[in-house]
């Protein structure tokens, strides 16, 4: 098939091209911007587009025949623009999507991704889908309030799928478990409060096999799917499973949560005026507080999913990549 996949160059992007490719499929790749991985993805035989989902004269040309779409790109970490940004980004330019998408005559299956933090703090872990609507933040609310939009063309007849993956990591991820594995390899983790919060990591492999479920005709149409490995932990042996994987002894002091969640909030509101990236912010803090841990049995059900690399074993090809690349 020809496929469109937004957000292409970046990490989970770049994963499921490659895959993609790898099974013979024709891959488009939108990304807003160039990356490391563009040259990577075009020697592979995808045709990388750099432009935004947000202007509808691109979209529409990178849907010419294309007959599914994974939507990943959005707006995350963008920490130096407007709140208004991630509503653009992250809403408006789905709906630009779903548009083209209708509008090309060719697309048989749209396929969304949204975030488990949509859902916010798991009060009673673990959350299934059904666990309340409660984003912390200006991204997990922005991604949230583009479900709708998919539900509606839904009802429009475009048979479309919406997933809530949790933490994705593994190699090529130089970001998001960076941090962890670098505190760690120093033999030292800084843990604020109890260490006891529940984290829910997903193996990027997991994921994109996730993804290709999706792409049979009928498979979850008009559902919304939470996408994780079939185990979570606490943040505290999550750190000790990652020494582990580095063959590092790991000490673990403990401080107050407060103080930190204190500077995050104030760091935010100083260094955003001046457009420089605070050094810490409120959703870097949440790590230490906020339950993240899902019950993934309705895509187990329904899609046939099976996480099939379990968190020691992906934290060890995480570490080994981040060696052989020099990150560590």
């Amino acid at each position: 098939m020809k496929i469109l996949v937004t957000g292409g160059t970046g990490f989970t992007g770049k994963a499921l091209v490659l895959k993609l490719l790898q099974d013979h499929h024709e891959v488009v790749a939108l990304d807003y911007k160039e990356g490391l991985r563009t040259e990577e993805l075009q020697k592979a035989g995808a045709h990388v587009v750099i432009g935004s989902v947000t202007d509808p004269s691109v979209v529409q040309r990178c849907m010419a025949g294309v007959e599914l779409v994974f939507h990943l790109a959005a707006a995350f970490r963008e920490l130096n623009v407007t709140d208004s940004y991630y509503y653009d980004v992250n809403v408006l330019g789905t709906v630009n999507m779903l548009e083209a998408a209708v509008a090309a005559g060719s697309v048989r299956k749209f396929i969304y991704c949204s975030t488990c933090g949509v859902h916010g703090n798991i009060d009673h872990p673990p959350g299934n889908e059904q666990a309340p609507i409660q984003p912390a933040d200006y991204y997990q609310r922005t991604k949230y309030e583009a479900e709708p939009e998919v539900l509606r063309f839904v009802e429009k007849g475009l048979p479309a799928v919406i997933f809530r993956p949790a933490a994705i990591y593994g190699p090529g991820d130089p970001e998001r478990f960076f941090m962890i594995f670098k505190r760690v390899a120093k033999g030292v983790f800084p843990m604020f409060g109890d260490g006891r919060t529940l984290y829910h990591p997903l193996y990027i492999d997991n994921l994109v096999d996730a993804f290709l479920l999706t792409m049979e005709p009928g498979k979850g149409d008009g559902q919304a799917y939470l996408i994780a490995d079939e185990e979570y932990l606490s943040i505290k042996e999550l750190v000790r499973k990652t020494g582990r994987a580095l063959g590092v002894d790991v000490r673990i002091p403990h401080f107050p949560v407060t103080p930190l969640v204190i500077a995050g909030h104030v760091c935010e509101k100083v260094c955003q005026p001046m457009k420089i990236t605070p050094p810490i912010f409120p959703r870097r803090v949440d790590w230490f507080r906020q339950n993240r841990a899902f019950d993934i049995t309705k895509a187990k059900r329904e899609l046939g999913y099976r996480p099939a690399v379990d968190i020691d074993e992906g934290l060890r090809r995480t570490a080994a990549w981040y060696r052989q690349e020099g990150y560590l």
